[in-house]
């Protein structure tokens, strides 16, 4: 499978201050891997490339090594046994260098160039993590009735949960600050990852936006995965990841003190809506635990950002 899209600095480079982290679980695709990593290289971002071999047996392995060899690919683990989506996923993450971390498919169902508009509210300082939603309006293949029942019951029984009001759990397409997503404690091996990971955020008091993404959704004859048992499986792991421990610490990061979802509807109206807040930053001021940065600053007269936005510096080297 051929692609003639540029992979080389100057169609990856072009957000110099920050790195985006792509971490790729990959399994008997061989057939659409490597189309998946080209769209991927054509995203006009400084991203990184992290693709783990689940132990496929189809030949997806020597096009992932030729890839790697050809600096298409920066980072490939390779596991010698199937352990699942979800350990798959927990090894990219550790390996990730960037500033960044979104979870991408294989299977060409998600589209990477999306990535600028899921980056832009953890750019403006306004999110911690940001969930692409396929229900919020955006264009996406039809299919099957009872998965889209299905997505919608585990959504509902997760949000019981997590005090969310998230419309897609379970979508891939997860986009978290670096630092956050390596201090969440991840166990589950299979597709149990997406709901663990939303709890994890959820206890970290992570601000959460959602922005609607399009969907191009495969047959089981084009290779789905998932199946029955998996959603069964996953409210048995929506449980486990908001009852039992561990649980994630809370986020203190740039920007972190209270927990938000905001959506961005199709409209562009902005849904912003304040979620398990026992304390309020206002009620810590006061009580002398945290201080207004801002006045400090003012007092100072410093004029430093004090939006809690990930900055781009006027000079950084290239990463090449």
């Amino acid at each position: 499978m051929n692609d003639s899209s540029p992979t080389g600095p100057e169609a990856r480079r072009h957000d110099r201050g920050i790195r985006l982290s792509v971490v790729m679980p990959v399994y008997n695709e061989e057939r659409t891997v490597e189309k998946s990593v080209a769209r991927v290289r054509r995203v006009p971002l400084d991203i990184e490339v992290i693709c783990i071999d689940d132990a496929s047996n189809d030949g997806t392995r020597p096009v992932l090594e030729r890839l790697r060899d050809e600096g298409v690919i920066d980072t490939l683990l390779l596991q010698d046994v199937n352990q699942g989506k979800g350990a798959a996923v927990r090894r990219g993450i550790q390996a990730a260098t960037g500033d960044v971390v979104v979870i991408q498919d294989a299977d060409l169902e998600y589209d990477p160039s999306e990535f600028p508009t899921l980056l832009k509210p953890i750019l403006d300082g306004l999110a911690d993590a940001v969930f692409g939603s396929r229900f919020l309006g955006g264009p996406h293949r039809v299919l099957y009735f009872w998965h889209s029942v299905g997505n919608g019951l585990l959504t509902l029984v997760s949000n019981m949960f997590t005090d969310l009001n998230l419309t897609d759990m379970e979508t891939c397409y997860k986009m978290v600050r670096a630092d956050l997503m390596k201090s969440l404690p991840l166990r589950a091996d299979r597709f149990g990852i997406e709901p663990e990971l939303t709890a994890r955020l959820a206890q970290a008091r992570a601000r959460i936006y959602e922005v609607p993404i399009s969907y191009a959704g495969r047959t089981y004859a084009e290779g789905k995965k998932i199946n029955w048992k998996d959603g069964v499986a996953a409210f048995w792991h929506i449980v486990r990841a908001n009852v039992l421990g561990p649980r994630a610490p809370l986020y203190h990061g740039e920007g972190a003190g209270e927990s938000v979802v905001a959506t961005h509807a199709p409209s562009g109206a902005e849904r912003l809506v304040r979620v398990r807040s026992p304390e309020s930053t206002e009620t810590r001021r006061r009580s002398g635990t945290v201080t207004d940065r801002s006045e400090q600053r003012r007092r100072s007269g410093d004029p430093a950002d004090d939006s809690g936005s990930l900055r781009r510096p006027e000079n950084v080297a290239d990463r090449s």
